[in-house]
C-alpha cells in the first residue's frame, strides 16, 4: 500500500471540499482499505468522515424515515421500530457479512462498495472495470456473476441493502460542491447498467449523506441464498414490498440482487400482480416474467432456478400477515 496523508473531517462541507480522484472518503473502511492494500486504487489523502455530527442517526419524520450515512449495518439490523416498519430492510441488514463487520460497516459504504468480481479485485488483471477492454469473467470463472446487464461486463451488484431499499422506493441524499441532490435507488446505480467503468452515480467531490424512505402502508420481505449460512455474499437475493387491500395486491415491487450491476426489476412482473391475490400460482407467474430476459452463462445458470424460488418465497412472505 502506498503512503497517504490522513485527515479527519468534522463537517460534510469539509469532506466534500477535500474529495477528489486522489482523495478518498473513509467511513467503515471495509471496501476502501482492501482496495488500497491491493493497489486497486491509489490516494494521496484519505479523509475520515465517521466523526461528522448528525450522520449516525435514524429519525422518523412526517414524510418518512431518514437514515444517516454513517449508521452502521448492525444498528439497522437491531433497530426495533425500523424493523417493524420495514422488516425486509432489517432482514437484509442481518444477512450482511459477519457481526464484526456489521458493527463497523456503514449503510453508505454498503451501498457504494465496488465490484467483488475476482478479476476486478486481482491486482495483476486489467479488466473492463479497470480500464481494460476485456471482461475476463465471460470466458473464465463466472459462477457468481450477472444474469442481466446492459453492457459486456458481467460484474454484479452485491449490496443487500441496495436491493431492500429499492423496493421501498428509497432515495439517497448526495452533497456536492454545487449543492444537494436526491437520487432514487434506480438513479444511483443506473450508470453501471451499461458503463462497465463505473459502480454508481456518485462522483469525486460528492458525498452520500443520508437515505430517505417514504412512509407507506406496505409489507416487505427479503431473502437470499448463499453457499454458507453466514459471512458470505449472496448467490442471489430478493426483496419485495407489497401494498395490499383486502388481500388483493394494489402495488408491488420486486428486486433481485447479485444478478445484475443494478438492483434488477422488471415492471411487467410487478404490474402482473396488481389486482391478484398472491398464491403459489401468481407468485410463480411473476417470477417467470421477471426472469424472462435472463442471459445465463455456463457456470451461473444455476442462479435462474434459485432466483425463481426466492421471488416466490419473498412474495408469499410479504403477503402473509405477521
Amino acid at each position: 500500500m502506498k503512503p497517504f496523508t490522513y485527515q479527519r473531517a468534522l463537517s460534510v462541507d469539509t469532506a466534500v471540499a477535500e474529495s477528489s480522484e486522489r482523495c478518498r472518503l473513509l467511513a467503515g473502511g471495509i471496501d476502501l482499505l482492501g482496495e488500497l492494500k491491493e493497489g486497486l486504487v491509489e490516494a494521496d489523502k484519505v479523509v475520515a468522515v465517521t466523526r461528522i455530527p448528525g450522520l449516525d442517526t435514524i429519525e422518523k419524520k412526517s414524510a418518512g424515515w431518514t437514515i444517516g450515512a454513517n449508521v452502521t449495518v448492525a444498528t439497522i439490523a437491531a433497530h426495533a421500530d425500523l424493523a417493524r416498519a420495514f422488516p425486509g430492510l432489517a432482514a437484509a441488514a442481518r444477512d450482511v457479512a459477519s457481526p464484526q463487520i456489521r458493527h463497523v460497516s456503514t449503510v453508505a459504504g454498503n451501498l457504494l462498495q465496488h465490484s467483488r468480481c475476482w478479476y476486478y479485485r486481482h491486482r495483476d488483471v486489467t479488466c473492463m472495470k479497470k480500464g481494460g477492454d476485456v471482461c475476463y469473467a465471460r470466458e473464465g470463472e463466472h459462477k457468481y456473476h450477472a444474469l442481466f446487464t446492459g453492457g459486456y461486463c458481467i460484474s454484479p451488484l452485491v449490496s443487500s441493502l441496495a436491493v431492500a431499499l429499492t423496493v421501498l422506493d428509497a432515495s439517497v441524499v448526495v452533497r456536492g460542491r454545487g449543492g444537494e441532490r436526491r437520487l432514487t435507488m434506480a438513479e444511483l446505480y443506473a450508470p453501471a447498467w451499461d458503463d462497465h467503468a463505473v459502480h454508481h452515480a456518485i462522483v469525486p467531490g460528492e458525498m452520500l449523506t443520508a437515505i430517505e424512505i417514504p412512509l407507506a402502508a406496505r409489507r416487505s420481505a427479503f431473502v437470499q441464498a448463499s453457499e454458507k449460512a453466514s459471512f458470505d455474499w449472496a448467490l442471489v437475493s430478493c426483496a419485495v414490498s407489497l401494498e395490499l387491500e383486502g388481500g388483493v395486491v394494489r402495488q408491488a415491487r420486486i428486486a433481485l440482487g447479485a444478478v445484475s450491476p443494478v438492483p434488477y426489476r422488471d415492471e411487467r412482473a410487478e404490474k402482473a400482480l396488481v389486482g391478484t391475490r398472491l398464491d403459489e400460482t401468481t407468485a410463480d407467474a411473476a417470477a417467470a416474467l421477471l426472469l424472462e430476459k435472463a442471459e445465463p452463462l455456463p457456470h451461473n445458470a444455476y442462479k435462474v432456478p434459485i432466483a425463481r424460488a426466492l421471488i416466490k418465497r419473498a412474495l408469499l412472505a410479504a403477503a402473509t400477515p405477521g
